[in-house]
């Protein structure tokens, strides 16, 4: 009774404050949010992005506009001859970028001779086999027994430079999106938009879309707005949905456009400013680098091209077990002798229990495994 009357008068004095004192007094986890951006800061952020398309599109020149960088200075340019001879190779840049105390360890993947050679048949095979052996390395990581400090080397981003000359797509630019549209995720780009007119820009964009659609090429979808977004964003979303392929161009060079040092190009009949808007969707896909979907790229990477490999490995893995059980199990009932495990101890009646509840084990693997890959298939419809 006297332990009930007490606990009477702890609730009372739990529930029975003033308004003001309810007001002032909360849990704390309001806090959260602070404390994983004090430790995501502390920890530092990684990206990487890959690029691809033929030499001369501005890819290198683009990258060092985007993060204000010099990625390639030691760079060597090959001769004519050389270019014939050279196969697609893939080259990494590593820098640690830091703004405002936070740190990015950005790795730029580049694929120099890509698109280069007279014959192109599957030369975006070596990229393909990158991008795998990266998911490979994450994977044995992730598997072994010290995952404390795993290494994520997994590509998060492709951009694809798309040639300005020509009436779209190019057989080389389906052939490449269509065989990597499951693996990373593709943002197509117009280069050297500064040769085109406004309206020959607008031409394009549409007639690339069309074909991207028609090829059933899946490209970075950008995620839809919640409900209680501002307006401001939302409409910076759409205009970022119409913008593909960004129309973009690139320059490291200072110049003066009335009265104001930025930089552009200069040509006879006026300049071009990269960092405007009306000349290029050059800060559009700077913003959605960097400022409002570099996250969301990491999570697609990690939640639906990694899955779907990791997925693929899991049912590699249980079919090379399913097989092998099967072949000691045809080898058991035909009488050949078989080495059945021996263990100290215990008798031949527990050793085939023991095969059988690894058995009913096996089986609860695939059936996981199978709604795993339901999961992974009803999130790329939707994606």
């Amino acid at each position: 009774m006297e332990n009930s009357s007490s606990n009477n008068r702890f609730r009372s004095a739990m529930f029975n404050h003033d308004d003001e004192d309810q007001d002032k007094e909360y849990v704390g986890f309001a806090t959260l949010p602070n404390q994983v951006h004090r430790k995501s800061v502390k920890k530092g952020f990684d990206f990487t992005l890959m690029v691809a398309g033929e030499s001369g599109l501005g890819k290198s020149t683009l990258v060092n506009s985007l993060f204000l960088t010099d990625l390639y200075k030691d760079r060597k340019l090959l001769n004519a001859e050389e270019r014939i001879t050279q196969t697609v190779e893939i080259t990494k840049h590593t820098v640690d970028i830091e703004e405002k105390g936070v740190k990015l360890k950005l790795t730029i993947v580049d694929t120099p001779g890509f698109g280069d050679a007279v014959n192109n048949t599957e030369c975006w095979k070596s990229v393909a086999d990158y991008i795998d052996q990266q998911f490979e390395q994450y994977f044995r990581d992730e598997s072994g027994l010290n995952r404390k400090n795993i290494q994520d080397n997994r590509v998060h981003c492709c951009l694809y430079f798309i040639s300005p000359f020509g009436h779209g797509l190019r057989p080389l630019d389906v052939e490449f999106m269509k065989a990597l549209h499951e693996k990373v995720n593709i943002v197509p780009v117009l280069a050297k938009a500064d040769t085109l007119t406004p309206s020959e820009v607008k031409k394009k964009k549409i007639k690339i879309r069309e074909e991207i659609e028609q090829y059933g090429i899946k490209i970075y979808q950008f995620p839809d707005c919640d409900s209680d977004e501002d307006e401001e964003f939302k409409q910076q979303d759409l205009e970022l949905k119409e913008s593909i392929p960004f129309a973009v161009i690139g320059s490291n060079t200072v110049v003066e456009a009335k009265g104001k040092r930025v930089r552009g190009r200069l040509y006879p009949w006026g300049i071009v400013e990269v960092e405007n808007s009306a000349h290029c969707d050059f800060v559009k896909l700077r913003n959605m680098l960097v400022r409002t979907h570099m996250q969301d790229l990491k999570d697609v990477t990690r939640e639906t091209h990694y899955e779907n490999y990791r997925a693929q490995c899991i049912q590699s893995m249980t079919r090379m077990v399913v097989k092998e059980r099967n072949r000691n199990k045809l080898t058991r009932e035909s009488g050949t002798d078989f080495p059945i495990p021996v263990v100290p101890g215990v008798t031949e009646s527990e050793t085939e229990k023991l095969i059988r509840e690894k058995d009913e084990e096996l089986r609860r693997m695939q059936e996981m495994l199978q709604r795993i890959q339901d999961h992974l298939i009803t999130q790329k419809d939707g994606y």
